[in-house]
């Protein structure tokens, strides 16, 4: 079985990039197709072989793919997959519209249908990303929203297979793309690294934690005005577009670390928190079973796909609405005493790494076989 990645662009870390290491593990000499790749910013892709489309030749594209999204598409459509049995994207925008012939298989690991068109559209036009240009790009993107919705179809389409990293992203593929997912596969864990600290003395857990990119469809703002209301000290580790908004409406309990941290220097925030709080509509949120894996509880909205990794009143909360006085009655009642370190380590071990890599790879071939045999 000769199988290629497709992913959407090469230009940063983050949790995809850790499913794309994962999956190296299993199929070791499958190269990376991308739109564009940036190396500086993008270290981590050194293992692979990765083959970027022409946009690598535009300049800017490389770290400023937002402003080409009616080009993106296309960039894909010109890739050559006729040499392999496989295709499988991993994708949260525009790596699906691969074109495969008959006898290859394409395989859609999901990360969410394109959020800039569907579920985070209304966030997307508010800001979109294009600093000083953000009006225009606005107005423009308006217009282009229904081709680019009616591209993005086409593309949904051209999958043979689904596979989504949560129930809640199983759900978006359904209403947006009325196609059937025929599994789930949460996105890895690696839970020799996110471990509990060892004879961690009660004092030290005086901080609440977010870990996320600094986007407005994160809903940072909430979690600021529940720390605020209540002065509670609060750490928000990340960067992004929203970064100064937040910082203004932060009050002076909230600490910012936007450099980039170490695996090891994260893992020790995590173990030095009371909990992990998030109040975004989250795809799946590797980040909390990363907080769960050093045994700290999660408190997150309820439509997050967060929300499908937390046992109420074990390893987490839940809040219902999407508003800061629902964290802050959480919040006020709040104590990490009451949640045992043991029990969210042992939900978290339900994502590591290597379940992850048993479960996706007997998945594939699962699928690689049937397709064989239809194919006969």
């Amino acid at each position: 079985m000769k199988i290629a990645f497709v992913y959407d662009r090469v230009n940063k870390f983050g949790g995809a990039e850790q499913v794309l290491l994962a999956l190296h593990e299993i199929w070791k000499d499958a190269p990376l197709y991308t739109s564009v790749y940036h190396k500086e910013t993008a270290p981590w892709a050194e293992v692979f072989s990765v083959i970027p489309s022409f946009m690598q030749y535009i300049p800017f594209a490389n770290n400023h793919h937002e402003w080409f999204p009616w080009l993106t598409p296309y960039a894909f459509e010109t890739f050559d997959f006729s040499a392999y049995d496989v295709v499988l994207s991993v994708t949260s925008a525009e790596a699906k519209n691969v074109i495969t012939k008959p006898d290859t298989l394409h395989i859609c690991y999901c990360l969410t249908p394109t959020r800039y068109l569907w579920s985070g559209y209304d966030s997307y036009i508010a800001e979109p990303g294009l600093g000083y240009m953000g009006g225009i790009g606005s107005k423009i993107f308006r217009l282009l929203t229904p081709t680019l919705r009616n591209w993005d179809l086409i593309g949904a389409q051209r999958v043979d297979v689904y596979a989504a990293i949560s129930k809640t992203v199983e759900q978006r593929i359904k209403k947006y793309y009325k196609r059937k997912t025929e599994t789930v596969v949460y996105p890895p864990v690696d839970t020799d690294i996110f471990v509990p600290e060892k004879n961690q003395h009660q004092e030290s857990m005086q901080k609440f934690l977010v870990v996320s990119r600094l986007v407005p469809y994160k809903r940072i703002d909430i979690v600021i005005e529940a720390c605020n209301c209540l002065g509670l000290p609060l750490i928000i580790i990340g960067d992004g577009s929203d970064r100064r908004r937040l910082e203004k409406m932060a009050g002076p309990t909230i600490t910012f670390i936007n450099r980039k941290l170490t695996v090891v220097e994260l893992a020790h925030y995590y173990q030095q928190c009371q909990a992990f709080l998030f109040a975004g509509e989250e795809d799946f949120g590797i980040v909390a079973a990363e907080a769960q894996s050093c045994g700290k509880p999660v408190i997150c909205y309820k439509q997050s796909g967060m929300a499908e990794i937390i046992l109420p009143g074990i390893t987490g909360e839940i809040f219902e609405k999407q508003q800061s006085d629902n964290l802050i009655n959480i919040l006020e009642t709040f104590s990490f005493k009451e949640y045992d370190p043991v029990s969210c380590r042992k939900q978290a071990l339900l994502f590591d790494k290597e379940v992850f890599k048993k479960h996706m790879k007997a998945f594939v071939e699962e699928q690689y076989t049937t397709f064989k045999d239809t194919n006969l």
